[in-house]
């Protein structure tokens, strides 16, 4: 028997099957398009997130030669924040999926903090008013859409973040649900009550009729419709992208922290049943739900990581591919004293100016493009550092260690900057789909194919550290140059 993850990225949907032991079996991936209509603004087309969601399904399995009926369980983690709403009688979706990159919605989080309620959504939620969150993703929906308010109120619409929309696909419209993870990052729920906040969703006049109900992220949530794989497959676990690697990097006790370098750059440290409110700029999350019981997290989100490397491929043509950049990077010693700032859509924690925008600055006569890929690796290394100060000031902790995973954490170069940068070692386990992992650790749990007690043995084996060998005057010395440039990209577009 088998648990099949399925993970909704950013820029490609993938599934990954594992077996008894945590090893990845096959792997099936397609990207999708990226829809920039407006300066600042990302969509996705949520019936292609489908197509090609079910299309890695099938093809992880062909690959494995397994059929659905070996399958244990089907795990869901996805792209957080992402907003859908669709039509319960039909299944279409009546606008694009807003993407959580997208800054479309600035102007609503102008508004409700002119009407002072930072503090509530704050207190609440955990949460920061930012365009990030799903809350004004959904009320900018309801107001471009001609009669969506109206259809919302009747209970004719749904809403949700991807991990919903895929539920509803799989199951062909029966359920319409979410886990505490994925509605603890919409802006409108109650991490302290556990449900959907009243005062939030009269502000944002959003219809409780168009809201997901709630359930423990290692739970048998719905059977897949046999119509797609043949037979019915329990859906037993859901968690948003983060929330899941930390899962599958084996933090489960509180003080435990990992980052994941993926399109953004997100760090969290589980804080057990404590709720911590952060005072440097970081947010307070739900990381899952088990057994009736939450566990909570701070979490530092950083908007742009491996999409800095993107842009270098195919917005400059700097380099053929994202794993070049490692070469290129160590063939010269440093930047010159380049730095590169991606605020491409504004800064995430702990600056939250959605003002700010991308900015290169200490260029001379003698930067090359070697400097520059070399900036744009280390602006991950540098905004990762941004938030480990503030982690390391909220919780009083040290940071014995870090672990990481995603994409980017291949990177050496990146791997060894980071560990000079914050002074402590960052630990790259053996498997780095730990994402996925995490998903299939969740529903694999939620029916028995796993213990609670369970490390896959592909977790531990081959795993690396990357030791600091900075001296400390040069680490700060950089970091304070890094400081300085921030500053410089910071209330651009006001």
């Amino acid at each position: 028997m088998y648990v099949l993850a399925l993970d909704q990225g950013t820029t490609s949907s993938r599934a990954i099957l594992f077996d008894a032991e945590g090893r990845i079996v096959s792997i099936g991936q397609f990207e999708f398009a990226q829809h920039f209509p407006n300066p600042g603004w990302v969509e996705h087309d949520p019936n292609e997130i489908w197509s090609t969601q079910f299309r890695a399904a099938k093809l992880a399995l062909e690959k494995a030669g397994v059929s659905a009926s070996q399958l244990a369980a089907i795990g869901i983690t996805n792209q957080r924040e992402t907003t859908v709403v669709w039509d319960r009688q039909t299944g279409e979706p009546i606008y694009p999926a807003i993407v959580w990159q997208s800054r479309q919605t600035s102007s609503l989080c102008e508004d409700l903090r002119a009407r002072g309620l930072q503090d509530e959504v704050r207190t609440r939620t955990g949460l920061v008013i930012d365009a990030y969150f799903s809350a004004t993703k959904l009320r900018f929906i309801l107001d471009a859409v001609p009669g969506a308010q109206a259809r919302a109120e009747r209970g004719e619409l749904a809403f949700g973040t991807i991990d919903s929309w895929l539920l509803h696909r799989l199951t062909a419209g029966r359920v319409h649900a979410t886990e505490y993870s994925n509605a603890s990052r919409t802006m409108l729920y109650n991490i302290h009550k556990l449900e959907w906040d009243e005062l939030l969703l009269r502000e944002l006049n959003i219809p409780r009729a168009i809201l997901p109900s709630v359930q423990d992220s290692s739970s048998i949530f719905a059977h897949t419709d046999s119509s797609l794989f043949g037979v019915e497959v329990p859906i037993a676990g859901m968690a948003g992208d983060q929330q899941a690697a930390l899962f599958g990097q084996g933090c489960v006790t509180p003080g435990s922290a990992k980052n994941t370098y993926g399109t953004g750059c997100f760090l969290l440290l589980n804080t057990g049943d404590c709720a911590p409110v952060s005072r440097s700029g970081l947010i307070t999350t739900l990381a899952w739900g088990l057994d009736g019981k939450v566990t909570y997290a701070l979490e530092g989100s950083v908007f742009v990581a491996g999409a800095a490397l993107q842009w270098l491929r195919d917005g400059l043509k700097l380099i053929g591919h994202a794993a070049e950049s490692h070469a290129v990077a160590m063939s010269v010693p440093n930047t010159g004293g380049v730095y590169l700032v991606p605020a491409f859509v504004g800064l995430g924690a702990p600056y939250w100016d959605e003002q700010a925008r991308g900015a290169i600055v200490g260029i001379t006569r003698g930067t090359t493009r070697e400097h520059l890929v070399r900036a744009a690796l280390e602006s991950i290394a540098y905004q990762t550092r941004d938030v480990v100060d503030c982690l390391r000031a909220d919780s009083g902790l040290a940071l014995d260690v870090l672990r990481v995973d995603g994409g980017a954490c291949q990177n050496d170069f990146l791997m060894q900057f980071q560990a000079d940068l914050l002074g402590a070692p960052v630990r790259r386990p053996g498997i780095l789909e730990v994402t996925a992992l995490g998903a299939a650790r969740l529903a694999g749990r939620a029916v028995g194919f796993w213990k609670e007690s369970d490390s896959p043995t592909a977790l531990r084996t081959g795993s690396q550290d990357f030791v600091p060998k900075m001296e400390h005057s040069q680490r700060e010395m950089l970091f304070a140059r890094w400081k300085k440039a921030v500053e410089r990209s910071r209330s651009w577009e006001v």
